[in-house]
């Protein structure tokens, strides 16, 4: 299942401590890089998203909650839309053929 991972860095959150978090998270093997599909940084820093794949919503709690003292976190499950196909969908739900 893919999940929308919006992250906001709390108020005083350093780069320092968002990047010893992350080497700490990545060496300890934790951070899990093949279930990463996307990782997407706002203009200006401090907030951005990650596209994720889990399983199971437990296993995504694991994986965000050590981050969870540096950075918020806004999460939703997602699902991947096929153009052609949602446009044969639409031209049925409307009627047209």
């Amino acid at each position: 299942m893919q999940f929308l991972c919006r992250f906001t860095w709390f108020p005083g959150t350093s780069r320092e401590q968002v990047a010893q978090r992350f080497v700490q998270q990545h060496d300890a093997g934790l951070n899990f890089p093949e279930r990463i599909q996307g990782w997407y940084n706002l203009a200006g820093g401090g907030a951005g998203f990650l596209i994720v794949n889990f399983d199971d919503p437990r296993d995504l709690t694991a994986f965000l909650q050590p981050y969870m003292d540096l950075i918020s976190w806004d999460v939703h499950a997602i699902t991947e839309n096929e153009y052609d196909q949602r446009l044969s969908d639409m031209r049925q739900i409307a009627g047209g053929s």
